[in-house]
């Protein structure tokens, strides 16, 4: 038995894997006790198989005893590495030895003298839960109770905390008797310090009542209370605190891409009219091609550097609603008369910056793709024109490949003309001074006899001359 509640133990503090490879496998379930396991006579695994597997018991739910104070903090953790974050929870009585590897799995739950500290880390968040024992001045019947002087860490751990807060929570769990609605919401309105709350019924058979007021008070914390029945058991208060302070944790990271959407609506608003002057102008021809394109490749590149820099901003913001919309099924709520749930409240605030983020994102592609139509307007545009313009100029260089031919055909008929006037020139010399010599000819009827033989031989090799250096 006690090897088994230790193993238990091991689970929960995320060392199991650790302690047991992926070569051993449990024969019942993974809290079996260590000397039921037994070797693998499969064959070898895939690399990934014990992580993919054990994936489902990365993150077990807390045991909580109630009454219990949680104090819920989420940061964000861009650029803050496990190293940092480590060195945060060694600052935690007995915890100067902390050993990096136990952050590995992104997963770490320390048991500390009368409280439990449980580190997440998530893609875009880490997350910090102190489950603790609840104040006694802290019960249902308290107006506003101080929670703050009583948590089990000291302040200055809490805000050393590495990373930006998006999320702070007080879950304050307790015992009540939900058969008494009109008396149990009476005591709950007294506990918010008469703030307006929403609360609802949990679970399909009523097991528990959530309430918030969903208010930031000025410690950063905003408050939760469950209310449950004497009787409820540890882990199903565990699965409580957890579906419903990741509920307000996803809101709050599927709001972050409001701020964005609202940011960019000005900047759409200008880069579509601006588009919409460009396709005037594209249709009326009141502006050069050029000048035309260097506009719109402008508006191209901030329309695609707007993409490129929200784009994970907008899908991020879908998948978080997903997970709220997840959660707020698995509450499985019931409505209490009078009252609106948490399901309610949400969805109708959350609902319009959702939708609000998803617009702007659709808004975003539809320009970008409008954009993408208006170019390739403007580039057959200026294919046509351009066309047209090599057809002229083709016609041009034929036109003057045409003279330049006739003129050479004139030129290479006056050279022969004038080299034959030279030959001839030479050769009615030489016969002079044959003639001079004593032969009996006469130099005038010999040349002029030659003239013929003179044009046909000096054609004939300037022929030849142009075969050879332009032999096609």
């Amino acid at each position: 038995m006690g090897s088994l509640l230790n193993r238990h133990r091991l689970y929960e503090a995320g060392e199991f894997n650790t302690l047991f490879p992926p070569y051993w496998v449990p024969a019942m379930n993974p809290t079996a006790s260590p000397h039921l396991l037994t070797p693998s006579l499969l064959p070898p695994d895939d690399a990934d198989r014990a992580a993919l597997h054990n994936e489902v018991h990365a993150r077990p739910s807390a045991l909580i005893r109630i009454p219990a104070l949680v104090v819920y903090v989420a940061v964000l953790n861009q650029g803050v590495s496990r190293e940092t974050e480590c060195a945060h929870l060694r600052l935690l009585p007995g915890q100067a030895d902390l050993a990096l590897e136990r952050l590995s799995t992104n997963f770490v739950r320390l048991r500390l003298d009368g409280f439990t500290v449980k580190w997440e880390r998530h893609s875009e968040f880490s997350r910090y839960v102190i489950v603790q024992s609840l104040p006694e001045q802290a019960g249902l019947g308290a107006s506003n109770p101080d929670l703050q002087s009583h948590l089990a860490v000291t302040a200055d751990w809490l805000r050393t905390i590495p990373g930006k807060t998006i999320a702070a929570i007080k879950l304050v769990m307790l015992h009540a008797d939900l058969e008494t609605r009109e008396e149990t919401l009476t005591q709950a309105r007294v506990w918010f310090g008469d703030n307006p709350f929403v609360a609802s019924v949990m679970g399909n058979n009523g097991h528990s009542w959530a309430v918030s007021d969903f208010v930031m008070r000025s410690s950063g914390f905003e408050r939760m209370l469950v209310l449950a029945p004497p009787g409820t058991s540890r882990s199903r208060a565990g699965r409580i605190s957890q579906r419903l302070l990741e509920l307000e944790t996803y809101r709050m990271m599927a709001l972050r891409g409001l701020p964005i959407a609202k940011t960019l609506g000005p900047i759409l608003s200008e880069a579509e009219h601006a588009l919409f002057s460009i396709t005037a102008q594209l249709d009326n021809k009141s502006a050069s091609d050029q000048v035309l394109l260097d506009t719109l490749v402008v508006l191209a590149t901030q329309v695609e550097r707007a993409t490129a820099e929200h784009a994970y901003r907008f899908a991020a913001t879908r998948a978080y609603e997903a997970l709220v919309d997840q959660r707020i099924h698995e509450l499985r709520e019931q409505a209490i008369p009078g009252m609106q749930t948490m399901g309610e409240f949400m969805q109708r605030r959350l609902s319009p910056a959702i939708a609000t983020v998803a617009a702007t994102a659709q808004r975003l592609e539809s320009l970008s793709e409008r954009v993408a139509r208006t170019s390739a307007l403007l580039r057959t545009r200026v294919d046509i024109a351009t066309a047209v313009q090599n057809q002229q100029l083709l016609e041009k260089l034929t036109r003057g490949q045409a003279l330049q031919l006739r003129l050479q055909s004139t030129v290479e008929g006056l050279s022969i003309a004038a080299i034959s006037y030279y030959v001839v020139s030479l050769l009615l010399y030489g016969a002079k001074a044959l003639k001079g010599a004593g032969l009996p000819l006469n130099p005038e009827i010999t040349v002029g006899a030659l003239v013929p033989l003179v044009l046909w031989a000096v054609w004939r090799i300037s022929h030849r001359i142009q075969e050879k250096i332009c032999p096609t």
